[in-house]
């Protein structure tokens, strides 16, 4: 399944991670087209690469593993940054990781978050979500 490429920025992957590792707080949802993880008051994520560089991301409810996606980041092109029409009102933004061919990119994860690129806060407060 091929997609129209949207309008939006576009980032490479690993500027992405590196970037979305300080805004762990800001995430509302992150999934594939097969399964999604959706926050919670109780719940918060745990990102982080294992040793062989593989980016992981978690859903914790206390010390209790709730979901896990290992991403696969071989044929990764980069990320598209849209504001997320189903909620504008919110100013939440998607973060669509776009793999496959670019005769054939398809969206591999997308990563919802309360706020874009910019306009970005320099200093989140640990612990308070948007």
């Amino acid at each position: 399944m091929s997609i129209e490429t949207e309008t939006g920025v576009t980032l490479p992957f690993e500027r992405f991670w590196d970037w979305v590792l300080d805004h762990t707080n800001c995430i509302l949802s992150v999934g594939t087209e097969e399964s999604w993880l959706y926050d919670a008051e109780a719940l918060h994520w745990v990102l982080f690469s294992e040793d062989n560089g593989t980016p992981v991301v978690q859903l914790i409810l206390g010390k209790r593993l709730v979901g896990e996606m290992v991403l696969d980041t071989t044929d990764l092109m980069h990320v598209q940054v849209l504001p997320d029409p189903e909620n504008v009102d919110r100013g939440a933004f998607l973060f669509k990781v776009l793999g496959g061919t670019k005769s054939a990119p398809r969206v591999r994860y997308t990563f919802q978050l309360a706020h874009g690129l910019e306009n970005m806060p320099t200093q989140h407060v640990a612990g308070l979500k948007h």
